[in-house]
């Protein structure tokens, strides 16, 4: 599942969070969880299930113990953790208190994170998904799919000062074709099996071949030259792909149909 390090940190995290706030469960989903984990490079996406929820005294508190772990230890930099209430989980566009990107912000659990932790979630504390999370439909996960690259990933592609960072084009790119697949056959698929894609699908080998080795080998700084060359070919890939996707009336191969948001054959 993990390395030392990480098993080391996730321990301590769970010791750390449970005196803070009335804790229920500790689940693990993303990378780690799926068998694609990187150390040092994935996240850490946990979701911290919890009685009930936080007061402002807590949520303070909890500000500060994330502050001081990665102070300590600096992977849990990289440790990113919702805290709903048991009794808000079953709304999927319900916002959370959360800790990413080493701050505090509300977001919500989503469809496609509420699949991952019943198809294959680990459990580091308490209860497992299956005990507490209502289960998602098929058609709740397209169409979260569906809107997230229209409403969000298409408008982006207008920033083309975005796309000379690497995790634009990473989360770009492999976002993409994780939700081509999902939408295709019903499947969640790792990173390392979505570069595989997006070689089936076109995508310029060169862009492919760098998030490869800046996630699974060793690698070195990129030029200026090289990033602005990787923004225009990743951009003119991803803007008829995305479009394509967003636009289209049904899907091919037996998926589901964005029209109706149902599915069109059963999994």
């Amino acid at each position: 599942m993990t390395d030392e390090s990480t098993g080391r940190l996730l321990d301590h995290f769970v010791s750390l969070v449970r005196p803070v706030l009335p804790l229920v469960s500790v689940w693990a989903h993303g990378s780690l969880a799926g068998g694609d984990y990187q150390p040092g490079r994935s996240d850490l996406d946990l979701i911290a299930v919890i009685d009930r929820p936080c007061a402002a005294l807590e949520e303070q508190r909890l500000g500060e113990m994330h502050e001081s772990l990665g102070r300590a230890i600096p992977l849990a930099a990289k440790l990113h953790c919702s805290y709903p209430a048991v009794t808000e989980l079953d709304d999927p566009a319900r916002s959370h208190l959360t800790w990413a990107h080493e701050e505090l912000m509300h977001r919500a659990v989503t469809p496609v994170t509420r699949r991952e932790l019943h198809d294959f979630g680990l459990t580091l504390y308490g209860q497992p998904p299956a005990a507490l999370l209502p289960p998602v439909t098929d058609a709740q996960v397209a169409d979260f799919i569906l809107s997230d690259l229209a409403t969000f990933w298409r408008p982006s592609l207008d920033h083309s000062e975005y796309w000379t960072r690497d995790i634009w084009v990473d989360l770009g790119l492999l976002t993409l074709a994780r939700a081509t697949v999902t939408l295709r056959d019903g499947r969640l698929i790792t990173k390392a099996e979505a570069l595989d894609v997006l070689t089936e699908m076109g995508a310029p080998q060169e862009v492919v071949d760098d998030i490869r080795q800046r996630r699974y080998g060793d690698h070195s700084p990129a030029t200026e030259q090289w990033t602005a060359r990787r923004a225009e070919l990743t951009l003119a890939f991803l803007k008829p792909a995305i479009e394509q996707i967003t636009t289209a009336p049904s899907l091919e191969n037996g998926g589901w149909s964005p029209t109706t948001s149902a599915p069109v054959r059963d999994r």
